[in-house]
């Protein structure tokens, strides 16, 4: 008995010993079975149906689980033995299995399938998911679209391709920034900027221009974004609703944005060039007064105005030069002169790339130069440097992603943008040089435009994005993940304006004007976020399980001083010879966050999913208590289609139904919002330098919250030729944190705290992508999105005794402005005339500016179509937006001033009687008269701006039958081309006259590869 109960417990022992390390001894069985069993290599090649090779495919020896990639010409070798099965894959191909049976060299022709929606993996930040079983709304833009657009900066290639995230470029001048905005402005204290996160490391988007030095050519903003070649990148991916973004918490509030770069593929070493040249110019010239019409408004304002005795007599011939001195009959079209220049952009790039199944590299560097529009010898330079390293062991168990991306940037400018001056300077102004060739100042009665090229306007910067990834599978079901990220991104400017830039009748000399301004910022950030990452698969049932937490630092350091008086202006760039020296602005800040995240998934039967996902952030920007926040949502999703209803003759081959609610949260506000603090102005009051308070304790205030709700159709017709999502979302957005004011008496302009204030936006989004035709060497694919957003305070506590009142409107959208209500022109007086809303007998700012105009659009979207021939594929893409904004009037609605304007001011009022929408003209010099001002700030300067826009075209042709492994492709492509529009001003995507439109480009370009 004794020794059957041994055996027995021996036996049970053992059971126990096989169950628990089952997984490691089959590997090991599989492992020793490899080794014994004969192998050759074998090789081969991979091609589409028309025989075009087709790099990347994946090849696996079924019985092994050994694999190899295609490279760059469809060719592969791998070991495998004579009676394995290879098993080809490729996202957009049918999977094939192909016994070897003896074969050693053997060809491939790959069938593409329209229908593999679960191999279209997207990037959702922490984990990935395929197209077909997400449960969150994830807009994607791939390489293939930026590469067809000759553009500078990501942002400007995602313009019009994404349903929910509206982009508007700021300037056309380079290095200027953009304005994002996903599903609308959520909060009040106006950020709307989303997360960015470049190759899983946060980056910072803000610009850390200073706007005393970079106001007048940029705006101030400078985006940092600008360091990131547009070529390095392999995707990116915006997340928008609770689901998608909720596991990234508060920082997800506005959407995130993943920006992945490329990596390099296995295959033998190839080499990568492409070569682009680009000419850009304005797109659309306003038509403005000629010299004849000029001056007749002119002389008629001092007439109208009583100051024709004046006019006529001497004493006060400097008020009117352009009619007492200058040629009355010169004409000079300021346009062509000052903004019609050709920009050109020359781009070179090459990269390296390679390696095996093991370990793949990408190595590539680029360089741009980009001169502007404007007169004078301006330039743009961005040289950058890109890397991935992957690595996975002979196992398979570990593996390591290392990426780094370095650019430097120099961006010479003017110290202001020609613009403005080329809408208003009179059309019958002096030539700019005089015949010696120096600036012409006309005896000292205008100021000359080019007087700014004596100014130096430089901007340097320098960006490190870096991170790398470890995983090491401690099971087969059960991996361990630990990332490391860390960015510097490091801007340096400084503006120069020398006594030269300045008329000589002011007697400015460098010792009393001349001056330096500069400013340095630096921001450095690191970020460890270790994550396990637990899966398993049962009978029909997966779950798929994440936890993870986020270390991360960030500090950020900016100084700006100005030097004034120098010797000379030779010495202006040296700071050390200025007489006085002044800090205008000298902080520093340091910002910590630390959160624990997790998701937990779940799909049954490959049809019902639910997805979990939750957050706790901690923030340092919170006083005590008050520092921690938690965050999550819900994701659930039905793919009907999987039914046994639908059969496979069905038309209907993909069917979703998707919805998702949760939280995310922000604590956009600043450093050091809850404490005392403190600013040293750079001013001084009788030698003694000035502290000023600029923050008053309050640790009371917390997180903003945004409650995300959303549900979706997805739906595929014929095999997926037709693919239809349509989602609608709602966010409602509380706890609002903005700057609440306080008496002048305490000191303080604004007390930082939480406003019971909710912000709704709703919306709905369809995105439509078809195959057309698919046959022989002619394919058609159209693809269409379409956003209709709607922005309204729901509530506001105390709003009408607020000093927001004048701003917000209960039941209308953050995006308002308040107006007077023009009435049009009187017949009698030919004066503007404004609703009296109070009816006191006087328009004032405080009680009569009650007419709203929302200048959010009300829709936009975007249409492309993809035509190939063979090896000609041309591209079409077309943006659109239906909005509203300021026109002409905005800036100028009297005629007779001394400034050009658009003719329409031409038509005004000249007697009683008359019928016009223009007042009469009016020399600027009757103070009595300031009707023309309340037109601009009327509803008479907001008109319809809808635009459809000739976004982008791109022409490519391969040039087939090379041989060697040399790849030739010849392109031309067009942005910003052409616009249909019926808006009065520049350009009705970015409305100002003071700025710069976004220019009509035509790129020409090589790529090459062996």
């Amino acid at each position: 008995m004794k020794n059957l109960s041994f055996y027995v417990s021996r036996t049970v022992l053992l059971l126990l010993f096989y169950l628990v390390l089952a997984p490691w001894h089959s590997s090991n069985v599989l492992a020793g079975t490899k080794i014994m069993r004969f192998q050759t290599m074998v090789s081969g090649t991979v091609t589409d149906m028309d025989g075009n090779p087709l790099p990347g495919v994946n090849i696996v020896v079924e019985a092994t689980g050994t694999g190899t990639i295609s490279d760059m010409d469809g060719g592969f070798r791998i070991a495998a033995s004579d009676g394995d099965v290879l098993v080809f894959s490729m996202v957009g191909f049918k999977s094939q299995s192909v016994p070897l049976s003896g074969r050693d060299d053997i060809r491939i022709f790959m069938v593409e399938d329209v229908t593999a929606l679960g191999e279209v993996v997207l990037n959702a930040g922490y984990y990935k998911v395929s197209e077909k079983a997400r449960t969150g709304n994830i807009a994607t833009v791939t390489s293939d679209v930026l590469e067809k657009q000759p553009v500078a900066n990501p942002l400007a290639g995602m313009q019009g391709h994404m349903s929910g995230v509206n982009i508007v470029q700021n300037t056309g001048v380079p290095g200027g920034g953009f304005s994002v905005e996903v599903r609308g402005r959520n909060f009040l204290n106006g950020a709307s900027d989303p997360l960015f996160i470049v190759d899983g490391v946060p980056f910072g988007s803000q610009s850390l221009g200073a706007a005393r030095v970079s106001n007048q050519i940029v705006g101030g903003d400078i985006s940092p974004l600008n360091a990131i070649n547009p070529s390095d990148i392999e995707s990116i991916e915006v997340l928008k609703d609770a689901d998608a973004t909720a596991i990234y918490g508060s920082r997800g509030a506005n959407g995130v944005v993943l920006i992945t770069t490329k990596k390099g593929r296995a295959g033998k070493t190839r080499f990568d060039a492409h070569l682009s040249t680009t000419l850009g110019e304005v797109s659309n010239y306003l038509e403005l007064l000629d010299t004849p019409q000029y001056l007749e408004l002119r002389r008629e304002g001092i007439a109208n105005d009583g100051f024709q005795d004046l006019f006529e007599g001497p004493i006060f011939d400097f008020f009117w030069p352009d009619l007492k001195t200058w040629d009355q009959d010169r004409y000079t079209d300021w346009q062509e002169e000052l903004i019609g220049g050709t920009a050109y952009r020359n781009n070179a790039q090459l990269s390296v790339s390679g390696g095996n199944d093991l370990t793949q590299f990408l190595v590539s560097g680029a360089y741009q130069k980009e001169t502007t529009v404007f007169p004078g010898d301006f330039k743009y330079e961005r040289a950058s440097v890109h890397s991935n390293l992957n690595h996975r062991s002979e196992n398979g168990r570990f593996m390591l992603n290392l990426s780094t991306s370095y650019s430097q940037e120099n961006n010479q400018l003017p110290s202001g943008d020609f613009t403005a001056q080329a809408y208003t300077l009179p059309p019958n102004a002096p030539a700019l040089f005089d015949e010696e060739g120096n600036l012409n100042w006309e005896n000292n009665t205008w100021d000359n435009p080019l007087a700014i090229l004596e100014e130096s306007y430089v901007v340097g910067s320098k960006t490190l994005i870096s991170n790398a990834v470890l995983s090491y599978a401690i099971r087969p079901n059960l991996e361990l993940k630990s990332s490391f990220g860390y960015t510097n991104y490091r801007l340096d400017t400084y503006r120069t304006m020398p006594s030269s830039a300045r008329n000589p009748g002011f007697g400015l000399t460098p010792q009393n004007y001349s001056s330096l301004m500069t400013n340095g910022s630096q921001r450095e950030s690191w970020i460890i976020e270790p994550q396990l990452n637990w899966r398993k698969e049962w009978d029909g049932v997966s779950m798929d399980v994440l936890l993870g937490t986020t270390f991360q630092q960030e500090t950020s350091e900016q100084s700006v001083l100005r030097g004034r008086g120098f010797p000379n202006n030779e010495l202006i760039r040296n700071m050390a010879a200025a007489e006085t020296l002044e800090v205008l602005s000298n902080s520093d800040s340091e910002y910590r966050y630390n959160a624990v995240f997790g998701r937990v998934n779940l799909n049954v039967l490959n049809r019902y999913l639910l997805n979990l996902t939750g957050r706790r952030d901690g923030s340092s920007r919170f006083g005590p208590g008050r520092q921690f926040g938690n965050f999550g949502a819900v994701g659930l999703a039905w793919i009907f289609s999987e039914e046994s209803i639908f059969g496979a003759d069905s038309p209907l081959s993909f069917g979703k139904l998707r919805a998702s609610y949760g939280t995310t949260g922000s604590d956009n506000i600043g450093d050091y919002r809850f404490l005392d603090t403190y600013s040293v102005t750079g001013n001084n009051y009788n030698g003694v330098t000035v502290v000023e308070p600029t923050g008053i304790f309050n640790p009371q205030f917390g997180w903003e919250e945004n409650k995300k709700l959303e549900a979706a159709l997805e739906l595929g017709f014929f095999k997926d030729r037709v693919m239809v999502n349509a989602s609608w979302y709602r966010n409602r957005s509380s706890n609002q944190l903005v700057g609440i004011p306080l008496a002048a008496t305490t000191g303080f302009s604004s007390l930082t705290g939480n406003f019971d204030a909710i912000v709704e936006n709703t919306g709905v989004e369809i995105d439509l992508n078809t195959v057309n035709i698919r046959s022989g060497k002619f394919g058609w694919t159209t693809t269409f999105n379409l956003t209709i957003p709607k922005n309204k305070l729901v509530a506001f506590d105390g709003l009408e005794t607020s000093t927001f009142a004048n701003r917000y409107v209960l039941g209308e959208p953050l995006t308002i402005v308040n107006l007077y209500q023009s009435l049009g022109v009187d017949p009698e007086t030919g004066l503007y005339q404004f609703e009296d809303y109070n009816g006191d007998g006087n328009i004032s700012s405080s009680e009569d500016r009650e007419w709203i105009e929302d200048l959010a659009p009300d829709f936009y979207g975007g249409l492309g179509n993809t035509f190939k021939w063979g090896d000609l594929t041309l591209d079409v893409f077309f943006q659109f937006k239906k909005q509203k904004a300021y026109n002409a009037l905005r800036y100028n609605a009297s005629p007779g001033w001394q400034t050009n304007s658009l003719v329409q001011l031409y038509d005004r009022w000249q007697e009683p009687g008359d019928i016009t929408d223009i007042q009469r003209a009016s020399s600027g010099l009757d103070l009595s008269n300031n009707q023309g001002a309340l037109q601009q700030e009327s509803n008479a300067a907001v008109s319809d701006a809808s635009f459809v826009r000739l976004r982008n075209i791109s022409l490519n042709y391969k040039v087939p039958g090379l041989d060697n492994g040399l790849d030739i492709n010849v392109y031309l492509q067009g942005q910003n081309l052409w616009t249909l529009t019926d808006y009065l001003g520049p350009d009705p995507e970015q409305p100002s006259n003071i700025r710069l439109p976004p220019l009509r480009q035509l790129t020409l370009g090589l790529q090459f590869s062996f």
